[in-house]
């Protein structure tokens, strides 16, 4: 039989191991929840933008959009609207990235920079489409939780690089596509010139409260732009025109 003691420690293993299980099945549920949010986000924001090419919807599919963002804004990583992240700097809304992309026509043996990638979400969508990602970011912290996520997430396929957004990442191009994470007035010359001859960017250009995703193409060391889709977000800093004023 046993005595009082031995009884006391059995019923607090006996609830630990209860606890715990409650804790599983409460992280199985929101991995459960946060897929079927995923599913509504590609079937309710991207396939209705005519976003229909199969490495998008798989990519958008696949990578956790809550695993990258701060932890207090996991509930709202799959809302409609870009999410922000402090400052000019924002998680692009799911339709403007996957337009972006398919503007892009990211192919399986292309470098892609990715200019301002924050905590890595978009990083990671491009992975599943490119050879290989560079990540720009300058914000340290965003940086260390970046590439715990990356990490996490199995994407050793994206080096994470820290320094100015402007400035690129030269030493590790040039680049099939350029990529930019927020609002543009213009794009420094510094990130053209790692665009390789034939190559695209595409950036959202911002007109006050108006923008536009403007896809650029390299032809003989020159480039060419078009249109592609009206969508907005902060500027970024440095990425303001040098001789744009304000009354």
């Amino acid at each position: 039989m046993l005595n009082l003691h031995q009884a006391d420690i059995a019923v607090r293993d006996q609830m630990w191991h209860i606890r715990a299980q409650i804790e599983i099945d409460e992280r199985v549920q929101q991995m459960t929840d946060f897929a079927m949010r995923r599913t509504m986000m590609v079937d309710t924001q991207v396939r209705p933008s005519d976003v229909t090419k199969f490495p998008i919807i798989d990519a958008m599919l696949s990578v956790a959009r809550e695993d990258f963002v701060p932890t207090a804004q996991r509930e709202a990583a799959y809302m409609g609207e870009n999410l922000p992240l402090g400052g000019a700097r924002v998680v692009l809304e799911p339709r403007t990235l996957a337009k972006m992309l398919d503007a892009l026509n990211i192919q399986n043996n292309e470098l892609v920079l990715d200019i301002g990638t924050g905590f890595g979400y978009s990083s990671a969508v491009v992975a599943h489409m490119a050879e290989a990602v560079v990540a720009v970011e300058e914000d340290e912290a965003m940086v260390a939780d970046a590439q715990e996520a990356l990490s996490t997430a199995g994407m050793d396929n994206v080096i994470l690089h820290t320094g100015s957004l402007t400035a690129g990442a030269a030493q590790h191009g040039p680049y099939d596509v350029v990529l930019v994470q927020g609002g543009v007035e213009e794009i420094p010359a510094a990130l053209l010139d790692q665009l390789k001859e034939g190559g695209r960017i595409a950036g959202i250009f911002m007109t006050g409260a108006l923008g536009e995703v403007r896809v650029g193409h390299k032809i003989d060391g020159k480039m060419n732009w078009r249109m592609s889709f009206n969508a907005g977000a902060p500027v970024l800093d440095g990425f303001v025109q040098a001789n744009s004023f304000k009354l």
